[in-house]
């Protein structure tokens, strides 16, 4: 009854799940019309004669319309504003400085009274001729940047000076920068001086020129944007008309590069005409199209990779993927904020295989494109570029925690992307004339997201509790602290934990599974052993042991009690729930056969068999049950009396095939080959372990 109300739980909140993202699905999807007609750039015009159902403007193509925007931003003007209260506050204050640095300069000089009456002549003339030269200056402007920071795009384009509201147009080799301008004021300066009277060349070191020249023409953001947006928002996005009743094209006839954009334009605003007055009936259509995929998407689940159904966080991970791509994408398309080009989505099958497997993340990336298509234009060449991609993601990256192959992952993702976009530029158009190179950035930005990948993954997986290889690899780390104390209290548990991992490594890498988590659960399948290591054979030194001091059901009770003690230690230590399974795992619901075969010798009526059994449970996936094969016959192999390969076989045959006989294998993904084959495996490492040699015949025996 209670499993009964956990199975109906879980279903309700499955349901409910599915239903969220539906529900969100829908809501993103624009209520617009679809256009009926299939056609591609390049090839023949599938369908019957289609004539203009009404009249319709021929919109511009995005290369025409970013050219255009290209053209007018290239001779566009930048505004300045004019300070007019700037000249006369310099020239002032110039001529108050002149008048005292003359008398200062010529009371320093010594000169004679003939001299001093030939300088205060021409004082009056050479004032006049540097102030002149100072309005002349402000006359022109002094705008406020540096000279370095002009650029020849700048000297192009020219610049706007407002004047009293009206715009006059220069060019910026025609206004001064304050630099510029010092230059020439000291340059006319000491040329007038020395024409004028050589002797007064020094009045200029008393004077600074500089502090009288000040910018007067300064940048206006706001005018500069506000009248570079209006001329945008001008530029027209139509380039002619179709009238009703209008050829367009004709049944088999070749969609050359202007019947496309026609048939572009027509298919725009059909859309918009019929999203309009049938919203109810596209509503509907789009509820039935997103539910047929959801509903391919749950049979899936239900007939190969249950256990997503069956667990909370994989299915909400899952959907929170597909909702998540989709919702960005739709955000992206609406707003218009830059290309769909950017939008990582082959991080869908990377993050999936990261965490389930190839065949999942597949079917996962095509739920999503195929969701994303009723969003996008030209939604052929979308899914099938990013299918292509998808497919080199997951195949690329075949180990995720190796960082080298993530970046050639990224760039086989990137070039796939690219050289397939080409493709159909060339299947198009004939030619890659009309290739919108902005492609190659947007292209490139989706790939420096798709390295984020790298860091989000250990986020994704502290939140849902997954486990990726990269954690695997950390945890399989014999320096950790844990299994550096294993080591030390109990070196011979720890010997053969490391030679339990390398039988279960081999076998799963044969029969299939992941062969770093079977490594690291083997690793720690027996430190609970480390609260009583001396119990336990392989750690017990100079023939001690402390179970003949103890009665049999004590002593399987201490036995079984390891398994327990992992668990406690295992939880302290903070490991994942799915090495923990391995601890759990191990023996299953087996006995402690030793033990029990003792008690049952002692002629005990009563045995209770419970307390000669390990609480389980049994193993539920392949990699627990190949721990538990590697785990029994490693421990055996070691009481063996003679090593050969008669005795090895033996010995894998009756240790696996009761087991099996048991039930201990009922509830993993195991089958009878592969219960075989990893017989075999066994017995070939356990022969090289042992250095059994075969015995060949004696040749000299005729």
């Amino acid at each position: 009854m209670v499993a009964t109300q956990k199975i109906s739980i879980k279903h309700i909140v499955a349901f409910v799940l599915f239903l969220l993202s539906y529900i969100i699905m829908v809501i993103i999807m624009p209520c617009e019309g679809r256009f009926s007609y299939e056609f591609q750039k390049g090839r023949p015009w599938m369908h019957e004669d289609l004539y203009a159902p009404f009249d319709f403007p021929v919109y511009k193509t995005e290369q025409e319309l970013f050219a255009e925007k290209s053209k007018l931003l290239k001779e566009f003007k930048s505004f300045y504003r004019y300070d007019s209260t700037i000249h006369p506050q310099q020239l002032e204050g110039f001529r108050s400085s002149f008048d005292l640095a003359f008398d200062k300069f010529i009371n320093s000089q010594n000169v004679s009274k003939t001299s001093r009456a030939k300088y205060l002549k021409v004082k009056p003339e050479l004032e006049q001729f540097v102030a002149d030269n100072i309005s002349q200056i402000y006359l022109k402007g002094i705008i406020n940047q540096d000279e370095n920071a002009i650029s020849n795009s700048m000297l192009k384009q020219g610049l706007a000076v407002v004047i009293n509201n009206v715009a006059y147009d220069k060019w910026f080799d025609e206004v001064y920068t304050v630099q510029k301008a010092v230059k020439l004021l000291n340059s006319n300066a000491n040329d007038f001086t020395k024409s004028l009277s050589p002797g007064l060349v020094g009045l200029w070191e008393m004077i600074n020129l500089k502090e009288y020249i000040q910018p007067n023409l300064f940048y206006d953001e706001v005018a500069t944007q506000k009248f570079r947006n209006e001329l945008i928002s001008n530029i027209s996005i139509t380039k002619g008309l179709v009238q009703a009743g209008e050829k367009i094209v004709v049944k088999g006839e070749v969609v050359n590069s202007e019947i496309y954009q026609i048939l572009e334009s027509l298919k725009k605003e059909y859309d918009k005409r019929l999203g309009s007055k049938n919203l109810f009936a596209i509503l509907f259509g789009n509820m039935i199209l997103i539910a047929s995929l959801y509903i391919v998407l749950f049979l899936f689940l239900l007939n190969f990779r249950n256990e997503v159904l069956n667990d909370i966080r994989k299915l909400l991970f899952i959907l929170m993927l597909i909702t998540a791509s989709a919702a960005v994408s739709a955000l992206v398309i609406k707003t218009n904020s830059f290309s769909i080009f950017v939008i990582p989505l082959a991080i869908v099958p990377i993050f999936v295989k990261t965490f389930f497997d190839s065949r999942l993340a597949l079917f996962v990336h095509l739920i999503t494109i195929f969701l994303v298509a009723f969003l996008v234009p030209n939604s052929f060449e979308f899914v099938f570029t990013n299918f292509i991609a998808g497919i080199v993601a997951i195949i690329g990256l075949s180990k995720m925690y190796n960082r080298g192959q993530l970046f050639k992952t990224v760039g086989l993702v990137y070039f796939s992307y690219l050289t397939l976009t080409l493709s159909l530029y060339l299947v198009g158009d004939g030619s890659l004339k009309g290739v919108n190179w902005f492609i190659a950035l947007w292209y490139g930005i989706n790939a420096l997201l798709l390295l984020a990948s790298y860091q989000l993954v250990y986020i994704i997986e502290k939140f849902f509790g997954f486990l990726s290889d990269i954690t695997l690899i950390e945890l399989s780390d014999t320096n950790l602290d844990l299994l550096r104390k294993l080591a030390e209290v109990a070196p011979g548990t720890f010997q053969h934990s490391l030679q339990v991992a390398n039988l279960a490594e081999s076998a799963v890498q044969r029969v299939g599974g992941n062969p770093l988590l079977v490594r690291t659960g083997a690793l720690y399948h027996d430190i609970g052993k480390m609260a009583n290591p001396m119990f336990f054979i392989e750690n017990q030194q100079g023939g001690f042991n402390p179970h003949e001091n103890v009665d049999n059901v004590k002593s399987a009770e201490i036995i079984i009690n390891h398994v327990h003690e992992g668990v406690k230690i295992a939880a302290k230590a903070g490991l994942p729930s799915q090495i923990v399974d391995f601890i759990k795992m191990h023996h299953g619901t087996s006995k402690v056969k030793y033990f029990y075969n003792k008690e049952l010798q002692a002629e005990n009526a009563n045995i209770d068999e419970g307390k000669f059994s390990y609480p389980g449970p049994e193993p539920q996936t392949k990699e627990t049950a190949i721990v538990m094969m590697a785990d029994a016959v490693e421990a055996a192999s070691r009481s063996l009396k003679e090593y050969n390969v008669q005795s090895i076989d033996q010995l894998v045959e009756r240790i696996i095939d009761d087991q099996l006989n048991s039930g201990q294998y009922s509830f993993a993904d195991v089958t009878l080959r592969d219960i075989s084959l990893i017989k075999t495996i066994f017995k070939k490492k356990l022969q090289n372990i042992y250095h059994v040699r075969l015995e060949y015949p004696d040749l000299s025996i005729r």
